[in-house]
């Protein structure tokens, strides 16, 4: 409730409380006034009897034109009609304090009447807005609700490709170290290869030089010399060599190198073939 609520209903409440006594009052008032004019009246009657002169004759009282009871009564009379002058006056003075009071109060209430019908639509647009309000707010917690579903499965789906990745990044490591063990075996392989190749063309050049003086040409393998190694001595051999079925090793055609890609025509001199 608003102040100006409360401060109405106390001054309703004081109205109230002041004009509750208020037809008795008026009532002991009026007759208190009616009691002094008769009493005025009385009395001036006693006096205008007192002063009457009786007949002698008679055991009444001569009333005449000049009787002072008569002239008494009229005075009583004009007082009582002057008393209801005042008071008509009076009435209608009320009246139109009342009327005035009316007008003010009928104002008053109506300016009331407008500011509770402001406030009424205060009230309505307050509510309104305390709907719309909260349908904000439920639609806010909905949204949040979702974004928390959406934020959990976001977190889940980074959780599995972090997973993944990790997964993804050992496979790599082991890829790597298994890759570098396989180009150790096989550089280790073809190093062994290599040598073996190496050894047996110095064997066989060994052989030819051990034969070469007193000859003027080379003998074919036919003639009991000892021939180069064929291609595909070596391949079976090396073959032998690596152990796991992988494709056999594909001597080079026309020149011999060593391990170390040096000609060996460039170290010992000329190559010769075996047909010289």
């Amino acid at each position: 409730m608003s102040w100006q609520e409360i401060l109405r209903q106390r001054l309703v409440d004081r109205n109230i409380r002041e004009s509750s006594h208020g037809p008795v009052i008026e009532q002991y008032r009026r007759l208190a006034q009616h009691t002094r004019l008769l009493h005025a009246r009385n009395q001036t009657l006693l006096r205008a009897t007192g002063a009457a002169r009786p007949n002698p004759n008679s055991s009444t009282v001569l009333v005449g034109e000049d009787n002072p009871v008569r002239t008494a009564y009229i005075q009583s009379l004009e007082s009582q009609v002057s008393a209801l002058r005042d008071e008509m006056a009076a009435v209608y003075k009320t009246q139109g304090q009342n009327a005035q009071r009316l007008l003010a109060m009928n104002e008053t209430l109506r300016e009331r009447e407008d500011t509770a019908r402001l406030d009424g639509e205060n009230l309505r647009l307050a509510r309104d807005e305390i709907s719309a309000l909260r349908r904000r707010v439920d639609q806010h917690a909905e949204q949040m609700a979702e974004k928390d579903r959406a934020f959990q499965e976001l977190t889940d789906e980074f959780n599995l490709l972090n997973l993944e990745f990790t997964q993804v990044d050992e496979q790599k490591e082991n890829l790597k170290k298994d890759n570098a063990t396989l180009v150790q075996r096989w550089i280790d392989k073809q190093n062994t290869i290599g040598d073996i190749l190496n050894d047996r063309n110095e064997k066989w050049y060994e052989d030819l030089q051990s034969r070469r003086p007193g000859e003027g040409a080379y003998n074919t393998a036919g003639n009991g010399m000892r021939s180069r190694p064929s291609q595909d001595s070596l391949a079976s051999s090396f073959s032998n060599i690596s152990g796991n079925g992988s494709r056999p090793f594909q001597p080079p055609v026309g020149r011999d190198y060593d391990r170390k890609g040096v000609d060996p025509a460039a170290k010992g001199g000329l190559l010769l073939s075996p047909n010289g």
